[in-house]
């Protein structure tokens, strides 16, 4: 009798396992994997610009949402490995330590390749009073 029911429970415990796994597989939302801090916000008193610094915080396995920002950015790779794509150009991957400098409106994405969090300083010089990130599809 016990054994039919150790035979059953390690077939609920195998599909959980299954499951578990083919969840921690799937890619991840940005939504709920990526967060922005921002650091620093200041005019730089010419043509209307402004720079914004901020860190950028990405889970295993989340891709940024394909955007462009009003302005340049250079991300500076703080922790982890990223790779990122930058339209018309082949993907780069970054680990720490690492910069790449993104101009004014090329559509791009960031993916955090590593197994760990990743994190990135991103500084932008960017036009005031336009989104800083708008995203493309």
């Amino acid at each position: 009798m016990r054994r039919p029911l150790f035979l059953a429970t390690a077939a609920v415990v195998i599909s959980m396992i299954g499951i578990a796994h083919a969840a921690d597989t799937q890619p991840k939302s940005w939504q709920q994997g990526l967060s922005r801090t921002d650091l620093v916000r200041e005019d730089l008193g010419a043509n209307d610009r402004e720079v914004i610094q901020a860190r950028v915080d990405f889970a295993p396995g989340v891709t940024s949402p394909k955007h462009a920002h009003p302005g340049v950015e250079v991300a500076y790779v703080i922790s982890g490995t990223f790779e990122y794509q930058l339209e018309g150009r082949a993907p780069v991957t970054l680990k720490t330590g690492d910069s790449l400098f993104i101009p004014e409106g090329v559509a791009h994405i960031a993916r955090n390749v590593g197994q760990d969090k990743g994190s990135e300083l991103a500084t932008y010089i960017v036009k005031k009073a336009e989104p800083l990130l708008i995203l493309k599809p």
